[in-house]
């Protein structure tokens, strides 16, 4: 095996320190490409999502107005309900009141009634007794 020896003479020394001084300029400037490129990318990326953003917020606001259309009909016909439920409430509450009153009547007829049966079972127990001693006869 034969060693292969070399001699560093400071103009290759100077050569190296220059191709490696080279090699870092050229990977620093890609590196500023590449960092320039992405910001660019980037930038790109945030103006799409921005206005994809803004397209999704105005449909959002769409929906928002179209929830408030519908909330302003509900409430219109809620409205409408509450003025007919209170026209049957009305119309219920004057029916109860004729009922009551009928019921009333009923127990003052009921109160009549009874007084004029009465009336005529103490009339016809008078007829009878009085039927009764008058054929009584002793004997």
């Amino acid at each position: 095996m034969e060693m292969m020896t070399s001699r560093w003479t400071d103009d290759r020394m100077d050569d190296l320190k220059h191709q490696v001084d080279e090699l870092g300029h050229r990977m620093e400037d890609g590196f500023a490409e590449q960092r320039r490129e992405m910001n660019a990318r980037f930038d790109r990326l945030e103006k799409s999502l921005e206005v994809r953003f803004d397209k999704v917020d105005e449909r959002f606001d769409k929906v928002d107005e179209r929830f408030e259309k519908v909330d302003e009909r509900f409430e219109k016909v809620d409205a409408k309900f509450d003025a007919k439920f209170d026209g049957v409430n009305a119309r219920f509450d004057a029916v109860n009141e004729q009922i009551a009153r009928t019921q009333e009547m009923v127990v003052g007829l009921h109160a009549t009634l009874t007084r004029f049966s009465l009336g005529f079972l103490g009339a016809a127990l008078v007829a009878i007794i009085a039927a009764l001693v008058a054929s009584w006869s002793p004997v």
